[in-house]
């Protein structure tokens, strides 16, 4: 996982092991994983999801084009797929009504209506500035995409390298892959570096790698499992530690920050990439998500012969509740968020 670095489930434990920041509580991650398992029971969680949404691309099996041009499609919004608030105004970015990631959706989608060729790594690879500030040009027509030269920087990093060795398709590496997460996770953090997101922390180098792993989800997700969206050790692959999750997991008693974080939280203090804080709170995510997803797994094999084990992961958990979220902003606005202008997430 480049430079003999710690996998991200073993970051999330290694980093709670020596957190001083953050208590994981166990209560908590029992209350998540009814919350979980009722999800589960009444269908609200599923593979389907992603692809059901109107600004994600539907592969379309009748049409080659579309079905492998969908990878592209996730490849570039993932490339992008971070920093969408602005120190002054979380949702003051907006697309076509959308805000954060579905903005980012939405600017790609209405590109490509525009006859614009922005899933291409020809395309993107060579793109201007001015382009990537037409294509991603907000309602008000005056508030700017975040990191929008980091943005350009990404796009052409990762179109220079699919070009260079993987004739240009996303599709290339993940037949390179052979099926296996883990290995395309690999791949993506060694071929293009804006997706390697790691940090030093207790002696070791931990692995978070959101952005990398939410693309090996989305294509998951994209393909519901099948065909380009088949990994037997899809399991392997663990939540996507951003900055919303944690708000969810601190609601549900799972986690919870000490004094002195509370205080740093709070004052909206914008916090470095790759400091202990940020670190312990990314890591804790992963770990609590590992063990409720474990619980769920165990809760099914025990209990719920009836649910199939086969498409229950942290992918579809972290869905839910980034979608949890979203649902009651509202009662959960109340819980501070860690704030780090960062590619990453």
């Amino acid at each position: 996982m480049v430079s003999k670095s710690l996998s991200p489930r073993e970051s999330g434990a290694h980093i709670v092991q020596h957190a001083k920041h953050v208590r994981v509580l166990p209560e908590g991650i029992e209350k998540l994983s009814k919350e979980i398992l009722d999800g589960l029971q009444s269908k609200r969680i599923g593979v389907e999801n992603f692809s059901q949404h109107e600004l994600h691309p539907n592969p379309d099996d009748s049409k080659p084009e579309a079905y492998s041009g969908a990878a592209d499609w996730v490849f570039v919004l993932d490339t992008l797929n971070f920093c969408f608030w602005t120190p002054n105004n979380y949702t003051k970015y907006k697309v076509d009504g959308y805000t954060g990631y579905f903005a980012l959706c939405a600017a790609i989608k209405r590109a490509i209506a525009d006859g614009l060729n922005v899933t291409n790594a020809k395309f993107y690879s060579e793109i201007d500035m001015k382009t990537v500030e037409h294509i991603f040009r907000s309602d008000d027509g005056e508030t700017k995409i975040p990191l929008i030269q980091k943005r350009l920087d990404c796009l052409h990093e990762v179109g220079n390298s699919l070009l260079k060795k993987y004739d240009g398709r996303f599709e290339n590496v993940i037949k390179a892959a052979d099926k296996s997460a883990v290995r395309l996770l690999e791949l993506i953090v060694e071929e293009f570096p804006c997706f390697r997101d790691q940090a030093d922390f207790a002696g070791k180098r931990v692995s978070i790698l959101k952005r990398a792993q939410i693309l090996v989800g989305d294509i998951w997700s994209c393909y519901r499992g099948k065909g380009l969206g088949f990994f037997h050790d899809i399991d392997q692959i663990t939540m996507f530690a951003d900055y919303r999750i944690p708000q969810v997991l601190v609601h549900f008693g799972s986690l919870q920050y000490t004094p002195e974080l509370l205080e740093v939280l709070k004052s909206d203090t914008i916090l470095e990439n790759g400091d202990p804080m940020e670190v312990e709170i990314r890591g804790a995510s992963i770990y609590i998500i590992e063990q409720v997803r474990d619980e769920v797994m165990k809760s099914l094999k025990e209990n719920h012969p009836e649910i199939s084990p086969d498409n229950v992961n942290s992918v579809v958990i972290d869905q839910y509740l980034w979608d949890y979220r979203r649902q009651y902003q509202a009662d959960l606005e109340h819980i501070p968020f860690h704030k780090v202008l960062s590619i990453y997430y």
